[in-house]
């Protein structure tokens, strides 16, 4: 005998595509007469045991509803929907319950589970189509909420890395206005800016560095690390592009491009809403790349570890590339007799640390040079 009370409903079929709902009974009777109610708006699955329901469950596409017996031989229904709820593919499918417990218990333990309702037997078929047809509209709103949520992530990604990838250029940009000014130097600002990188990534987990120097830094440092030189835009053409060594009143005003540059970077920052961490770092390392560790560099004649790391950084990039690149006043130097004044300048020009994570690898510090070298040599 079957659990079923004879009942007439009429219900509007579902928008779009008839859903698919799985019932799951150990009575074939029950099966049947679930099977002749949902059939006319709905396709139906059906599965004998909980052990049969599991594999349909499983298969794609999944099962829009379940509708479970509680009480079934071997795998129960509990049993059933602890395994659907801790298997990713089928967690999210609802499951009513169906059983001829009447203890409140019974119904708390389920819901507990995960069910989303419980009807008891003996079942009225017009509940059982109200009940189905709320869940059903219920999961719909969920997956048409869930479908626009993956298309916002997509527009929110979309739109950050093209905002990521116009703050790219612009920097690159920015950079290359500089170089025009000073057109000997080539790929300076591609091989610098590989230098930084390298550098940081080696002394990131260093204890004097790795409070700073976390993945996200790195990656700002070297975003900025193009706009060292910026400031070069402020220098006259007939010091900046003179084809030969320059007085001290020349090289006076040469050395106010660290300054220029920060100060450009600043007013940058000040037509902003908010901070942006890469225009502080850019900032940094504008103003002080040209500071010694020892102190007597410019423009502020800092030293030690009050130099900021970026600019510690900066500062043996860019002296290395000065010198292995040829200028109107002196050939380029071998790698290797610039990595001896490198390591001279340890303690003095710059950070001993720094130097250290130079030399480590330094064939690496060579193949960047290669893979960027100016059209000229």
């Amino acid at each position: 005998m079957n659990d079923f009370v004879s009942a007439s409903d009429e219900l509007m079929l579902p928008a779009g595509p008839p859903a698919t709902i799985l019932i799951v009974d150990d009575v074939p009777d029950n099966l049947v007469v679930l099977g002749d109610l949902l059939q006319p708006l709905y396709d139906v699955l059906a599965a004998p045991s909980g052990m049969r329901a599991l594999e349909i469950a499983t298969r794609q596409p999944s099962p829009d509803l379940i509708l479970l017996d509680v009480m079934m031989p071997g795998v129960d229904g509990y049993e059933v929907l602890t395994r659907l709820q801790n298997a990713e593919l089928t967690r999210g499918i609802p499951v009513i319950f169906l059983t001829g417990l009447d203890d409140a218990r019974d119904e708390e333990h389920g819901l507990a589970l995960g069910a989303v309702d419980y009807i008891a037997k003996p079942l009225q078929p017009a509940v059982v189509l109200a009940r189905v047809r709320n869940q059903l509209e219920v999961k719909r709103a969920r997956d048409v909420l869930r479908n626009q949520n993956v298309l916002l992530e997509a527009e929110v990604s979309r739109r950050m890395v093209e905002n990521d990838l116009t703050q790219l250029v612009t920097i690159r940009a920015l950079a290359h206005l500089a170089e025009t000014r000073d057109p000997e130097t080539g790929n300076h600002i591609l091989r610098t800016q590989a230098y930084v990188r390298l550098l940081a990534t080696r002394l990131q987990h260093h204890p004097r560095f790795s409070a700073v120097l976390d993945d996200r830094y790195i990656e700002l440092l070297a975003r900025s690390a193009p706009l060292h030189d910026i400031g070069k835009v402020g220098i006259p053409d007939h010091i900046l592009q003179k084809p030969g060594r320059l007085t001290p009143d020349e090289w006076a005003i040469m050395m106010t491009h660290s300054r220029l540059g920060a100060e450009a970077i600043e007013l940058a920052e000040q037509d902003i809403e908010q901070p942006l961490p890469f225009l502080a770092l850019a900032k940094e390392i504008a103003r002080w790349h040209h500071e010694r560790w020892e102190g007597g560099g410019y423009p502020d004649g800092l030293k030690g570890d009050d130099i900021p790391v970026s600019a510690r950084l900066m500062a043996l990039a860019d002296v290395f590339d000065a010198l292995i690149t040829q200028r109107v006043y002196k050939p380029a130097m071998p790698f290797s007799d610039a990595c001896e004044l490198i390591v001279a300048g340890r303690g003095a020009h710059f950070d001993p640390d720094i130097v250290d994570a130079f030399l480590t690898g330094f064939d690496d510090f060579v193949a960047i040079a290669r893979r960027y070298h100016d059209d000229q040599h």
